[in-house]
C-alpha cells in the first residue's frame, strides 16, 4: 500500500516530541494507514534537547536554534510544537501564518487573550488544520463511552464528572519548573496544564457549563530551586469544578477536577456518565475494563465490568487480548490527525482531534473558574460571548 507521507518539523524538543518521535518509528503498528508522518526538522532553544533527536530519529534533516528558520523550510508540511504555554500565542500564529499544519499542546494559550490571538490566526488561514494534543479518548474503553453517548443510551443524563490526576508533586523536594510559574504556566496552573484532557470529551458531547464554582489548591508552597534555596510556587495544584450543564431541556451537575497532586495517581484519566437508563465509567486507572449499568424500570440494578479488548480507532499489528497503553493511545491521535491532513472530512474514522474551538471553550471554563476562587461565588459562562472557528466534529 502506498502511502501519503507528511514531512513534519518540531518545535520543542522535550518530553513529548519524544513521544511524537517514538510514535512516528512504530508505524508499522498500524494495519491500514495510508499515510505516514516523517520528523524531517526540530527546533530548540537548547542544541542539546535537538541532539537527541538527530542521534535517534535518522529522519532528521535540519536541526535549529530559531523556529522561524523551521518554519521557513519549504520541505515541512506540518508542525509539532509542544513549548511553555506563554510561547503559544507567537510560535502558534507564526506556524499557521506560515502555512503549516498545526497540532500543538494545551491549552493553545497562556490565557484567554492569548487563545484569541490563535484563534484568529485560524480564522485567516483557513486551509491550515490546527488540533489540540489530547490522546487519553483514544483509549478503547474511552471510547466505548464515545460510542454509548452517540447512541443516546443514558437517557437523562444524572450526572458527569471528568477528571485528570497524577501525584508526582507530592514530593515537596522535586525541584521548581516552568509548571509553578505564573510568567510562564499562566495564572490557571494546573487547569491549563491538564484541563484539556478533562474538557475534552464533555465539550465534544456538547455538555458547556453553564456556570462554574471552583476551589482551587496551592499544597506545595514552596520548592528546591537547583541552587541551594527555596522559591515560591506560584500556581494553582489542584483545582475542583462544580459545573451545571444545561442540555435541551435537561439540566445536570458536572464537576471537573484537575490534580498535580492526587496522592497514588500516577497519570489517572477518567470520566463516569450517571443516566436514567443507562450509566458507565473507564479510567485509565484499570486502562482494560470498561464498567456499564443498564437500567430497566423495575429490574435489578447491577454493574457490569468487562475487560475492553484491544479494539482501537485505527487497526494495529496487536491482538485484542492484549493491553492498552498512553504510548498506544499516542499513536493513535497522531494516526487521527494525519488521516485529517490526508482525507479531510473523508477520513477513515469520524473522532478527531481536539478542536480549537474546543481549546477556546476551554478557556472560557478556566477564565470563569479564576473569577470563581478570586470572588467566592458561582460564575455564570456566556457562550455567545466570544466568537471562534467552527469546525464540525463528530
Amino acid at each position: 500500500m502506498s502511502k501519503k507521507i507528511i514531512r513534519f518539523g518540531v518545535i520543542g524538543c522535550g518530553l513529548m516530541g519524544k513521544e511524537f518521535a517514538s510514535a512516528a518509528a512504530r508505524w508499522c503498528h498500524l494495519t491500514d494507514a495510508d499515510f505516514q508522518p516523517i520528523i524531517v526538522a526540530v527546533c530548540d532553544a537548547n542544541p542539546a534537547a535537538a541532539q537527541w533527536f538527530q542521534e535517534h530519529v535518522p529522519s532528521v534533516e535540519r536541526a535549529y536554534t530559531d523556529y522561524k528558520e523551521l518554519l521557513a523550510n519549504p520541505a515541512i508540511d506540518a508542525i509539532y510544537c509542544a513549548v511553555p504555554h506563554n510561547l503559544h500565542e507567537q510560535i502558534y500564529v507564526d506556524i499557521i501564518n506560515a502555512g503549516k499544519h498545526l497540532l500543538g499542546e494545551k491549552p493553545f494559550g497562556i490565557d484567554q487573550e492569548a487563545n484569541l490571538a490563535v484563534q484568529a490566526a485560524i480564522e485567516a488561514n483557513p486551509n491550515v488544520i490546527v488540533r489540540c494534543s489530547s490522546e487519553f479518548p483514544f483509549f478503547p474503553g474511552a471510547q466505548e463511552i464515545v460510542k454509548w453517548v452517540k447512541e443516546g443510551r443514558f437517557g437523562k443524563i444524572i450526572e458527569v464528572e471528568a477528571g485528570f490526576w497524577h501525584s508526582s508533586d507530592l514530593d515537596p523536594t522535586k525541584l521548581i519548573n516552568w509548571k509553578r510559574r505564573i510568567a510562564t504556566n499562566g495564572e490557571y496552573g494546573c487547569m491549563g496544564d491538564l484541563g484539556m484532557h478533562v474538557l475534552h470529551l464533555p465539550l465534544r458531547f456538547g455538555w458547556k457549563p453553564a456556570n462554574v464554582r471552583s476551589l482551587l489548591g496551592k499544597i506545595v508552597e514552596e520548592r528546591p530551586d537547583g541552587k541551594g534555596g527555596m522559591v515560591p510556587c506560584e500556581t494553582w495544584d489542584n483545582a475542583i469544578l462544580a459545573c451545571e450543564v444545561k442540555d435541551g431541556d435537561s439540566q445536570f451537575p458536572m464537576v471537573l477536577s484537575m490534580k498535580r497532586i492526587a496522592p497514588g495517581h500516577a497519570n489517572t484519566w477518567f470520566i463516569r456518565i450517571q443516566g436514567t437508563e443507562f450509566s458507565a465509567e473507564f479510567s485509565t486507572k484499570n486502562p482494560k475494563q470498561v464498567s456499564s449499568l443498564p437500567y430497566t424500570p423495575g429490574k435489578q440494578q447491577a454493574w457490569h465490568v468487562v475487560d475492553a479488548p484491544y479494539k482501537s480507532t485505527y487497526g494495529t499489528i496487536t491482538g485484542g487480548i492484549f493491553e492498552f497503553g498512553f504510548s498506544d493511545s499516542i499513536l493513535q491521535m497522531w494516526a487521527a490527525f494525519c488521516d485529517e491532513l490526508v482525507h479531510g472530512e473523508e477520513m477513515k474514522q469520524s473522532f478527531r482531534c481536539a478542536t480549537p474551538e474546543e481549546a477556546l471553550n476551554s478557556h472560557r471554563v478556566f477564565t470563569a473558574a479564576l473569577q470563581s476562587e478570586r470572588t467566592g461565588q458561582t460564575i455564570a459562562i456566556d457562550w455567545s460571548e466570544l466568537t471562534s472557528q467552527k469546525v464540525t466534529v463528530n
